[in-house]
């Protein structure tokens, strides 16, 4: 979500699309793609829940009301990073 500093709204991440497919994310002019199958927490949540999202450190992202935490290397190759969670 945007971070305020002095005032000034900075946009460091931001969910850009919800489908049902899977969820779109926006960090630093590229979008990533995170599919139901290789993203599971964000099936059947709220909306409110997945757009709820903060950039921790450069390229890491979590997600508070998951609990869910991910990198951008995890995001664009899931299958290198094979451990799942459980579906809700």
């Amino acid at each position: 979500m945007s971070l305020l500093a002095h005032g000034n709204s900075i946009l460091e991440v931001e969910v850009t699309n919800i489908s049902t497919h899977g969820v779109w994310l926006f960090a630093h002019g590229e979008e990533l793609f995170m599919s139901y199958d290789d993203f599971p927490w964000f099936r059947e949540v709220a909306v409110k829940s997945i757009v709820n999202v903060e950039e921790q450190s450069p390229d890491h992202f979590y997600w508070p009301d998951l609990d869910v935490d991910l990198t951008r290397e995890i995001i664009k190759h899931p299958e290198r990073f094979p451990l799942k969670s459980k579906s809700r």
